[in-house]
């Protein structure tokens, strides 16, 4: 359960703190569901619920073996959930990138259903690959019309998002049809994505992201009698920013989509991000909710306001709070499977590398390839869900050369992380050391601190806003030691994910060639 216990009689934002960017919302019957992307984590797709709007709790992750992330950049892979629900049926969209090298963009887009949120989910249905972001939109007459951006690679300047195109679906035969027709250009806030179009009260309204999803992020809202244009521009818009705002809590807002609630209420969900010391969003790209309303004129509007997001918004009429949700997590590798809250690299854990079996109570990692391998990185990860909180791992690991390590990481991607490990090294034995790569600059710490042979190593890192301290012990009762010196880490921010806390095993001599078994691991958020 994701909540804030200091919440009375309204939604504090964000819902759903850490890295859960790309927010589409949706209402079936009672409940509510919010789908996020995951880009190069897997599971893919993670689905929140809510009967509240303010207090989510984990639901589902969508996409398990349905996909190949193997060897996809960073910021690349699954992009931009769109969920939808009609005629008994969820409709889930999304793109699977697997270059941004510009010029171009590969992005490829699927579509999948099932009848139950929890699936099973049908195989994935190519669409195209002109663009991303794509949505899906069911009309009263029964057609079916799929949105994506399209991507323009002949654009020189700037970014090549040239607007949103729109074609037809045909559900019986499970492809597209018809010739694609743009449907809207950008406003001059440019970099034009995220459509989705809702009808109410005679119009089609197009709800679009512009500006980039940096400082500049914004909703733009545009509507016309008929689907396929033209649009105007909400003579207002854009509808939500912070653009401008370097004050506002939560910056970069955009990307909106809409839910009505039962008794008539509207929301937005969209995303934002709340930079430390103004400029370090080390926690990536959250989700938070608006409250909005309809104007006599038609136009979507903040019940609040002006433009800007608000921390706190009114609960809908008639909900209540339960207010039993916590930041933390702990797991103490009892169970037959791994919680939910786990995320591994571009490939799913299983029994090969990952398992709770081989010797109970303990969760052995067999290692893979090197941090920064972009196929077999054996990593179990969490988000960083608070600004300030301390994380805690115990393993056994035994390696007998410096090729082989294991332990405690913060991780960011392949060009940003801060690792403490245990390792063996020639003259030394048995080690631990810190690694990092900041902004794709590799530094081993010269220091070295010997453990004893045959034992447990205990590893923590204790993190208070943009700052970061490891320590270790050897002894369960012994006294905790500092590991290296504290470390700045805006190096963890940028990019479209955010910071995660991992376990982890690499073998560069051989893959798979040892193992570490690690006794829990705990996370504790603090204010």
């Amino acid at each position: 359960m994701i909540t804030d216990s200091k919440a009375v009689n309204v939604i504090h934002n964000p819902v759903l703190p850490g890295f859960n960017p790309d927010p589409c919302i949706i209402r079936v019957g009672e409940i509510y569901y919010i789908a996020v992307s995951s880009f190069e984590w897997l599971p893919g797709i993670r689905v929140y619920q809510s009967d509240n709007l303010a207090e989510w709790e984990y639901c589902t992750d969508i996409l398990t073996d349905q996909i190949d992330l193997r060897g996809n950049p960073k910021n690349c892979s699954i992009w931009a959930p769109q969920l939808s629900f009609h005629d008994g049926l969820f409709y889930l969209l999304y793109t699977d990138v697997k270059s941004t090298k510009r010029p171009f963009k590969d992005c490829h887009n699927y579509l999948i259903t099932a009848s139950s949120i929890h699936g099973p989910w049908s195989e994935p249905v190519y669409l195209n690959s002109s663009g991303f972001d794509p949505s899906l939109f069911h009309d009263d007459d029964g057609r079916k019309w799929l949105l994506n951006a399209l991507w323009d690679y002949r654009i020189t300047e700037g970014n090549k998002s040239s607007g949103i195109v729109i074609q037809e679906y045909d559900q019986t035969e499970r492809r597209l049809t018809g010739k694609p027709r743009k449907l809207f250009d950008c406003t001059p806030l440019k970099k034009t994505e995220a459509p989705h179009i809702y009808k109410r009260s005679g119009y089609y309204y197009l709800i679009t992201a512009e500006g980039g999803t940096g400082s500049g992020h914004a909703v733009t809202v545009a509507r016309s009698s008929e689907l396929l244009g033209e649009y105007e521009v909400d003579p207002l818009n854009p509808m939500l920013t912070s653009r401008g705002n370097p004050e506002l809590a939560l910056q970069c807002a955009g990307h909106g989509s809409l839910v009505e609630t039962p008794s008539g209420e509207w929301y937005m969900a969209h995303l934002c991000t709340r930079p430390l010391e103004g400029q370090y969003a080390i926690l990536g790209r959250e989700t938070a909710l608006q409250q909005v309303y309809w104007n006599d004129e038609g136009w979507l509007r903040l019940t609040a306001g002006g433009s800007s997001p608000k921390t706190e918004v009114p609960l809908p009429g008639g909900a209540a709070l339960k207010g039993t949700g916590s930041l933390d997590f702990r797991d103490e590798f009892d169970c037959p499977a791994l919680k939910p809250q786990w995320n591994t690299l571009r490939i799913l854990p299983d029994e090969s590398w990952c398992s709770l079996k081989q010797r109970p109570g303990y969760l052995r990692i067999t290692a893979g390839e090197s941090v920064q391998s972009l196929f077999r990185h054996h990593i179990a990860a969490v988000r960083q869900t608070s600004p300030s909180f301390r994380a805690e791992t115990a393993l056994e690991y035994e390696p007998a050369m410096y090729l082989q390590m294991a332990g405690l990481m913060l991780y960011l991607n392949e060009d940003n992380y801060w690792y403490a490990y245990v390792s063996h090294e020639e003259e030394w034995g048995k080690v631990l050391r810190l690694m990092r790569c900041e902004r794709d600059e590799f530094t081993v710490e010269p220091y070295r601190i010997s453990v004893p042979e045959g034992g447990p190593v205990q590893l923590a890192v204790d993190v208070t806003g943009v700052m970061g301290q490891y320590y270790y012990r050897i002894q369960a009762e012994g006294e905790w030691l500092t590991l290296g010196g504290s470390q700045h880490l805006g190096f963890l921010s940028g990019g479209f994910t955010g910071n995660f806390i991992g376990i982890a095993a690499h073998d560069m001599n051989q893959f798979g060639g040892s193992y570490a078994d690690f006794a829990y691991f705990r996370y504790q958020a603090r204010d």
